[in-house]
This record gives C-alpha cells, structure tokens and sequence, in this order.
C-alpha cells in the first residue's frame, strides 16, 4: 500500500534486513520473513504464539520480560543482546545469540503492544559453551562492560553471586580475566 510519498511500508516491513515483530502482551501480532527465515519457522507457526516460543527456557523469558518492563517504563524503549533459540527448519533447537531492540507503543503499558526488532548475530558471535539460564544472562552484561555490582542490580541478585557466575564463565570459555572473557563471549 503506497501511500501519499510513495512509500509501501507493508513491503518495507516484509522485505526489511532485520527481523520484525509486532507484539501485543508479549504475543506475536505479525512478523515479517527474515524473522521466519532467522528462527526456522513458518509465519503461521509464530503468529499467534508467545514471544516464550523463542526463548531456550521459560525463566529465561519471564526474566526478561521484567527487565524490559523496568526500562520501558522508564524509557519506552528497550535493547540487549541475548541468547534465542531456533523453533524449526535443520537448526530446530540451536541457540544463537541475537541483537533485539524494541519500542512500547504506550511506556505505560510496555507488554501491551511494540515493535521489536531481531538480528542474528550467530555469524559473528557463535555460542561456544553449554550454559545454564543465569550465565546467558550474566555473559550478555559482562559484554557490555558492566562491572558485577552493576549487573547484580540489573538482574536482582547479589554481586558476590554474579562473581561466582562470571568464574564458571571464565572456567568455561577458559578466559583469565574478565576482559578476555569479554572477546571470547563476543567471538574474537
């Protein structure tokens, strides 16, 4: 549909280079291909379906689903990198981390309705260990530079308990500081 400048947003939203969604109380409105083609699913298999399809746990999508309602209230707007999981196709269970940016429709009411956007960053950043719910979140704050009081605040839990998450990341991805732990976690 072209409208009065001759834009057709509908073919915009449907061929755009990123992921798109339009959500209502965290539930897929409408999606567009590339979001499909990123997490292996047929458009009738999302639409319809809560954002927790995409997640690898449920915690992980109640979780958040906290967050984001904090920030958005406070910003009406919402961005993190965080690890996702493909619903079908030949990667049907693959977890890849992913780049989502979102904005609430109304900052009052932030699940009630938002677009959102979704960028596979699995080219760049592959997931090289097995990690449990709590050190996906933890390893998405220690690459954004966020020290461990930091992201103890941001996730609701102590700052001695982020440290002994980010050791076990260290064990695991055999980094000997955080820095390193850093451009492992970011793929270098």
């Amino acid at each position: 549909m072209a409208t009065a400048t001759g834009v057709d947003y509908a073919l915009a939203f449907a061929l755009a280079p990123v992921g798109l969604v339009v959500s209502r109380n965290r539930a897929i409105v409408d999606c567009n291909q590339h979001l499909c083609e990123m997490f292996g699913a047929d458009r009738d298999q999302l639409i319809g379906q809560s954002f927790q399809v995409l997640y690898p746990t449920a915690v992980e999508f109640e979780r958040t689903g906290a967050r984001i309602a904090l920030t958005m209230d406070a910003k009406g707007h919402y961005a993190d990198d965080r690890i996702m999981q493909r619903v079908g196709g030949r990667l049907q269970g693959e977890a890849f981390w992913c780049h989502v940016m979102g904005r609430a429709f109304d900052r009052n009411a932030p699940h009630a309705a938002g677009v959102w956007s979704f960028e596979d960053l699995s080219s760049r950043r592959p997931v090289q260990a097995a990690l449990t719910p709590r050190e996906r979140e933890v390893a998405a704050h220690v690459m954004t530079g966020l020290t461990s009081k930091e992201i103890a605040k941001l996730l609701g839990i102590s700052h001695r308990t982020v440290e002994i998450y980010r050791a076990g990341l260290m064990r695991k991805y055999k980094a000997s500081t955080t820095a390193d732990l850093a451009q492992r976690l970011l793929g270098g």
